[in-house]
C-alpha cells in the first residue's frame, strides 16, 4: 500500500519484540523500511528478528521493570539512529487466575511488566520526542483493559491502569506534535495466550481456532500511527461491549456469560473427533 511508503526510514522502537505481536510488528515496520530498535529479554530471539527483518536494526536486550535499562537502552538506541519517531510499547505478560485464588506475587509480575514497564518505556519516548518535536507512541492494552473478564482478574487490573497512564499522557501532551495510541485487541494466536495454563475456565472454554493472527493488531499499530488514531479495537467493532458496560454493566455481565457459553459451545464442535 502508497502510505506504508511513509514509513521508510523511519527509527521505529517496539518493545516485547522477541516474540508474538512485538516480533510481527518488527517485521512488518521492517519491510516497510523503518530502521528498528529492538527490545526485549531474550538476545538470542532478538537476534532472529533482527537477521529476519531485512532492515537496519539494534538489538538492545533489555529487562522493561528495571527502569536505568530502560533508559540506557533508549539511550542506545537513540546514539545509533540520532531519532526516535515510533515507539510500540507491547511488552506484556499474562498470568491468569480467578480473583479469590490470585497470587500476591504473580500480580506483583504483572504489574512490573505491563504497568511499570510501560511507564518507563512512555517516559523515556516522551522526554526523545519533546526535544526533537515529533513522535507517536502507542501502547498496546486490551479488551480487558476495559471490561473485566473472568478468570483475567489481574490481569485486567493491570491493564485497566495501562488505559489510565494512557488517557493522563494523552491529555497532558494535547497541542504538542506527539501522538499517543492505544491498541486494544482481544485473544490474539502469541506465546503468551499459548503458554497459558489451561485449569483457567474461561481459556480452557475458548476455541483456539477463534484467536486472531497477530498481522490484525499490527494492521491495527499502523493504521494507529499513520492515521494518529488515538484508540483502535481488533477486530474492529470488538469495543461495543465496553460501550455497552459503560451505559448497563448488568446486561455486559450477561453478555459476558454468553459468550462463555457460546466460546463452550463451540470448543465442543470444533474439538477434533476421538479416533
Amino acid at each position: 500500500m502508497a502510505w506504508l511508503e511513509g514509513f521508510r526510514d523511519r527509527v521505529v522502537v517496539v518493545t516485547g519484540a522477541s516474540s508474538g505481536i512485538g516480533r510481527a510488528t518488527a517485521l512488518a515496520f521492517g519491510a516497510a523500511g523503518a530502521r528498528l530498535g529492538l527490545i526485549a529479554r531474550r538476545r538470542a530471539l532478538l537476534d532472529e528478528v533482527a537477521a529476519l527483518a531485512h532492515a537496519e536494526c539494534l538489538t538492545v536486550p533489555t529487562d522493561v521493570t528495571d527502569r536505568d535499562a530502560v533508559r540506557a537502552a533508549f539511550a542506545a538506541i537513540h546514539a545509533r539512529f540520532g531519532r526516535i519517531d515510533v515507539v510500540v510499547n507491547n511488552a506484556g505478560v499474562l498470568i491468569p487466575a480467578p480473583v479469590p485464588d490470585i497470587d500476591p506475587g504473580d500480580l506483583d509480575a504483572m504489574l512490573r511488566v505491563n504497568l511499570f514497564g510501560a511507564l518507563y518505556v512512555m517516559q523515556e519516548s516522551l522526554g526523545i520526542m519533546r526535544t526533537q518535536q515529533a513522535g507517536s507512541i502507542v501502547n498496546i492494552g486490551s479488551l480487558a483493559s476495559r471490561r473485566g473478564v473472568p478468570e483475567l482478574g489481574g490481569y485486567c487490573a493491570t491493564k485497566f491502569a495501562l488505559i489510565g497512564l494512557t488517557e493522563s499522557l494523552r491529555s497532558e501532551v494535547h497541542g504538542e506534535p506527539i501522538h499517543v495510541g492505544l491498541v486494544l485487541p482481544g485473544i490474539v494466536e502469541t506465546p503468551m495466550v499459548e503458554g497459558v495454563t489451561h485449569d483457567q475456565e474461561f481459556l480452557d472454554l475458548w476455541p483456539s481456532a477463534l484467536n486472531m493472527p497477530p498481522s490484525w493488531v499490527v494492521w491495527a499499530i499502523f493504521a494507529s500511527v499513520r492515521f494518529r488514531l488515538v484508540e483502535v479495537s481488533v477486530p474492529p467493532g470488538a469495543g461495543t461491549i465496553e460501550k455497552l458496560a459503560a451505559l448497563s454493566p448488568g446486561v455486559a455481565d450477561n453478555v459476558v456469560h454468553w459468550a462463555r457459553n457460546a466460546a463452550h459451545w463451540l470448543a465442543t464442535r470444533l474439538a477434533p473427533s476421538p479416533e
